[in-house]
């Protein structure tokens, strides 16, 4: 088991979402041993990746929402999974769409846009809960 911390926004994110769904995305985000060690194995989890940044994204089956977290160490050194932005597939199009990228190869597009890091960047400075 993880330690899962959340900064001040990705905390306000997973509040706007129902309480049921909210239940059913923490039930499905099971961070595995993979993305502990930087290559996750299972197909709901990705990388997104730029000048030699990485971010894990996890992406939901039953309600479309996308979780972006690092992985890093305490100072006990055991993991603690930093959820960094918690995005709608929805606002994640709009997203991809105001930024004229469309929606295909959805990491690899995320990885090459400023907007996206700066998205993240915002995130990684806000105050943990």
């Amino acid at each position: 088991m993880q330690q899962i911390a959340f900064n001040e926004i990705s905390a306000a994110e997973i509040s706007a979402i129902p309480a049921m769904q909210q239940l059913k995305l923490f039930f499905s985000f099971k961070v595995d041993e993979g993305c502990l060690k930087g290559e996750p194995t299972d197909s709901r989890f990705g990388v997104v990746e730029r000048d030699g940044r990485r971010i894990f994204r996890f992406r939901s089956d039953e309600d479309d929402y996308r979780i972006y977290f690092t992985v890093e160490k305490n100072a006990d050194g055991d993991n603690v999974v930093v959820v960094q932005r918690v995005l709608h597939a929805d606002s994640l199009k709009d997203f991809l769409f105001r930024s004229g990228m469309g929606h295909d190869a959805e990491d690899k597009k995320l990885g090459n846009s400023r907007s996206f890091w700066k998205l993240i960047e915002d995130g990684e400075k806000a105050a943990r809960k």
